[in-house]
């Protein structure tokens, strides 16, 4: 349930081994060709005869999908289309329909002799790289460079690949330029950078090719099945959610950088609130005055092994903000590693206090990041067993004493955790129903009942979701919305409407040695109540407030082979409320109220500017503007700063700042006045909950003057201490 990936990136580096061979007609320095070990060879074949048996979208190995697993392994080769030239394309393409000979044939040549190849490309590309460090670059011309090449077609001619990775370096020199280095200084930093990239290409093993091509098969059937090797599968049962560096954070490669994926709840990255998804870590440090190893362009696990650390250590970390350009200021990160727990993710809660214009009113919301369970606890029959719905029934209890008017659960971030809580907590407001269906790959369907828990909370309610809302989060708010019984309000969800299960290959074949590795296969769908499914398209809100990202890039929509949405039967179901009969008024008051609001209007012009220059795709090479946009952005970070100091009377809430501090994030002295910044759409979230709760009182018409207005924070209830 807990939305996870055990992905291992590919850019230009992979793994280990230690001799190259010197290529004598260029001098350059070229790897040995890898070759199959006869352990991956028997792994693939059995691979492939669970995939094509077990799988709920059960695909032959076959001409047609091998043609769509060489994409994919080239996708993952080269994404960018950076190394490869159309000549190398145009003779690898005459094998893509065998690599399905090359599984079920049990011979790897084919698939491996692409991967030489790509070795090779790639040692080329960072010789060149290195060699134009000696002669610095000119940066008042008005060229320009693509950004994301990902739609492009590979370089026609060595010369076209050549001019591309000259101004890709010019550009790297530029960033760090711009951010203060001087020339000595830059090249000293780039040629260690192309220097450790060039010499980890010849330290990459037979077992990283292949898990790159039994990636391209998992992934060409759809992308959330996935192929470990024995290293690979180790390293994540290292615990690379909970215990990943002791920052909590899961990380995955994406075009050479340290990408956040997942941030965890309760971990020391989450509740900085200086990270978010999408961030790039682009140097790593030990304490707090050790210098930065860049690691630019590493191995994934090689970073993983940087962060990673003793618990109450501290780590510094370089990073290049997800929402900002590639030349924008580094922000450094502080974090102390810690464990995390069960407390860490509890679900904790706030009271606020609304000015309506008549009065005040009171509103709730519980933060949940996780559908958590204590699993040994409940297997004990420990009565106190902790829960994600037990502590939200307790604290629902709380805030019925203090008499607040509407309740909203904020899953924003929340990416899942136990089915058996989501159908839980979905009882304490709609009782005993049906929740979600599952249909398994014999095209079986059951239905998900609530039996256990009734109604706790009877009044106004409602569910704020963003992108990164996923899986159990999707079937509690999508359940939510098909009983009528709350407003769902914010981004569209995730999309991620699958479960997987892991199979080991070892077990399977009865080794007693790890040497096969694992496989993550989809095994069922869930579906809504109404029929529906959550996959694909997530939940969409019954009100839209800004989206804090790219939907192209983030959610299940982003991977080109995600299973459609569709449909099946309805449950028999009534629904317990009419919520969508109040959403045009609430709609109405909602762009009333956040036209007036600059902080909010602040936000829709940076997501306007953002989503430009994602459209635009391309960066100047040209110094002087480069500056000119760099001081243009400083000039509008001053203005909101300015905005949201003369608001400090919002809410200080330390698990709901996200948005707005990773967008201000600059520097040391703007961290210093972000705790005085609200959460914009958090706010206006409650502020649409205490209009609700008005249209319950009969006030179907009030004056702009009377519509709900900020927020402010007047009780903390956090869930009971852990018993020991």
């Amino acid at each position: 349930m807990r939305l996870k990936q055990k992905l291992i990136g590919f850019w230009l580096t992979l793994a280990f081994t230690t001799t190259v061979v010197v290529a004598a007609d260029s001098g350059l320095a070229y790897p040995p060709p890898l070759k199959p070990a006869g352990q991956e060879v028997k792994a693939a074949r059995l691979a492939a005869e669970l995939l094509s048996r077990f799988h709920y979208k059960a695909v032959p190995l076959d001409d047609a999908l091998s043609s769509k697993m060489f994409d994919q392994y080239l996708k993952a080769l080269d994404p960018e289309k950076l190394y490869f030239l159309q000549s190398d394309i145009d003779r690898l393409a005459v094998d893509k329909a065998r690599l399905d000979d090359a599984i079920l044939g049990e011979d790897l040549r084919v698939p491996f002799e692409i991967f030489n190849l790509y070795e090779r490309r790639a040692v080329e590309r960072m010789a060149y790289a290195r060699s134009l460090l000696l002669k610095g670059f000119d940066f008042s011309g008005d060229e320009t460079l693509m950004m994301d090449r990902k739609d492009q077609p590979w370089p026609a001619t060595e010369a076209d690949s050549l001019d591309l990775w000259r101004k890709r370096v010019k550009n790297d020199w530029l960033r760090l330029k711009l951010a203060g280095q001087d020339d000595a200084a830059i090249a000293k930093v780039l040629d260690k950078r192309y220097a450790s990239a060039e010499k980890r290409i010849g330290k990459i093993k037979a077992s990283d090719a292949f898990q790159a091509f039994m990636n391209a098969y998992t992934t060409a059937i759809e992308p959330h099945t996935n192929y470990l090797g024995p290293r690979a599968a180790e390293n994540f049962d290292i615990s690379m959610r909970l215990s990943l560096a002791g920052i909590g954070a899961v990380l995955t490669d994406i075009d050479g950088y340290a990408t956040i994926r997942e941030l965890v709840a309760g971990g020391p990255a989450l509740l900085s609130g200086k990270l978010q998804v999408g961030d790039r870590i682009v140097g790593v440090a030990q304490g707090e005055t050790s210098p930065l190893e860049d690691v630019v362009g590493w191995r994934l696990d090689d970073t993983v092994a940087l962060v990673r650390g003793a618990v109450g250590s501290t780590v510094r970390l370089d990073v290049l903000p997800a929402d900002q350009g590639p030349d924008a200021p580094l922000k450094t990160v502080v974090l102390v590693r810690k464990t995390i727990t069960m407390q860490d993710s509890a679900a904790k809660a706030k009271v606020y206090s609304v000015a309506t214009g008549e009065g005040k009113r009171l509103i709730g919301v519980i933060t949940l990041p996780s559908f958590y369970e204590d699993v040994e606890g409940l297997r004990r029959g420990d009565k106190d067993y902790r829960s994600a719905g037990r502590d939200v029934a307790r604290l629902l209890a709380d805030m019925k004493a203090q008499k607040v008017e509407a309740v909203l659960i904020d899953l924003r971030n929340n990416g899942g955790g136990s089915l058996r809580e989501a159908i839980g907590l979905t009882g304490l407001f709609v009782g005993k129903v049906p929740v979600v269906q599952t249909r398994n790959a014999r095209g079986e369907i059951s239905v998900e009942r609530n039996i256990n828990t009734g109604v706790a909370w009877d009044g106004p309610m409602g569910v704020l979701i963003n992108r990164s809302s996923a899986s159990a989060s999707e079937i509690f708010a999508a359940a939510i919305q098909d009983y009528g019984r709350g407003l769902v309000i914010g981004e569209p969800s995730f999309g991620k409407g699958t479960v997987q299960t892991v199979a080991d290959l070892d077990q399977i074949a009865k080794n007693t040695s790890p040497v096969y590795g694992e496989l993550k296969l989809t095994i069922a769908q869930f579906f809504r109540v109404n029929g529906g499914t959550t996959q694909l398209r997530g939940v969409t809100p019954d009100i839209s407030l800004l989206a804090s990202g790219d939907a192209a890039s983030f959610g299940e929509s982003s991977f080109g082979n995600a299973l459609p949405w569709t449909r099946i039967k309805a449950v028999d179901y009534v629904p317990v409320g009419q919520i969508a009969a109040q959403v045009p008024r609430l709609l109405a008051w909602h762009e009333s109220r956040v036209q007036r609001d600059r902080e909010y209007q602040g936000l829709v012009e940076d997501l306007a500017k953002a989503q430009q220059r994602r459209k635009n795709n391309v960066i100047s090479l040209n110094e002087a503007k480069r500056r000119k946009e760099r001081a243009d952005s400083e000039a509008r970070l001053s203005a909101i700063l300015g905005a949201g100091g003369s608001s400090a009377a919002g809410v200080l809430a330390d698990d709901g700042l996200q948005f707005n501090e990773r967008k201000l994030s600059k520097d040391l002295a703007i961290e210093k006045t972000q705790k005085s910044v609200v959460d914009i759409l958090l706010n206006e979230a409650v502020s649409i909950l205490s209009d609700s709760a008005a249209l319950k009182e009969g006030k179907t018409q009030m004056e702009s003057s009377a519509l709900s207005t900020r927020p402010v924070v007047v009780t903390s209830l956090p869930g009971e201490p852990m018993k020991q």
